[in-house]
């Protein structure tokens, strides 16, 4: 997904990376942005601009959409200030490029973060739907367990959406913490509530371990179908 409030520049960026071989949707605000997630669901990486008037700029943008997922962003922007540079890959991008930009270096770095992060391992769509007893509603920030909807906070559903990520990996609990409370110093103990609170909302009983398996000392794994 690519939101830029130039038209012009969507259509250059829709164009290169359509030729490289990648499904792309675009928008011109925030808003439009976020309208466009909760009708077809999060794609697997966000190009998104700073300066977007007169509404929401990148930076709102990016913090609502980090609230509830883990989505890779690439800021994509004609401001090369070093603070304003800082501020975006410390706290919202994989990557900064600055406007104009070469193509193909666009493409390069689209692949390079998408190569780290990993891609998503179900259908996106705005229901994911895991199998038959759970689906999940990720900018809804709820749960489907058998067509009854639970509400998840905002750190689980992004907990969920990490581990649902690499559905048969296992994510190390390094990872996860980094993920979740960059800024926090790490602390296993406040992620091993934070799994048990989210198994106690899609597992069929608190002792199961359909979706989420535990690896002493080294991290979770969602168990894919």
């Amino acid at each position: 997904m690519v939101v830029d409030d130039s038209r012009l520049l969507l259509q250059m960026v829709e164009t290169t990376l359509v030729n490289a071989g990648f499904e792309v949707s675009t928008a011109v605000s925030g808003e439009e942005a976020l309208d466009l997630i909760h009708k077809r669901g999060l794609p697997h990486l966000a190009i998104i601009d700073i300066n977007m008037p007169p509404g929401m700029d990148g930076f709102e943008l990016c913090a609502t959409i980090l609230e509830f997922s883990d989505l890779p962003i690439i800021m994509l922007t004609a401001i090369d200030e070093e603070n304003t540079i800082i501020e975006a890959i410390d706290n919202f991008a994989e990557d900064y490029i600055t406007k104009p930009f070469h193509p193909g270096e666009l493409v390069a770095r689209v692949r390079r973060v998408l190569r780290r992060i990993g891609d998503f391992a179900y259908t996106l769509a705005p229901i994911t739907k895991v199998d038959d007893q759970l689906a999940v509603d990720f900018p809804g920030s709820r749960a489907i367990i058998n067509g009854e909807s639970i509400s998840l906070t905002p750190t689980e559903t992004k907990l969920l959406y990490i581990l649902m990520r690499s559905a048969g990996r296992t994510v190390t609990a390094d990872f996860l913490l980094r993920r979740l409370w960059p800024r926090d110093i790490p602390n296993r103990e406040r992620l091993r509530v934070y799994v048990h609170r989210l198994r106690r909302k899609i597992e069929a009983s608190p002792t199961d371990r359909q979706y989420i398996t535990s690896h002493r000392g080294v991290g979770y794994t969602f168990q894919a179908n």
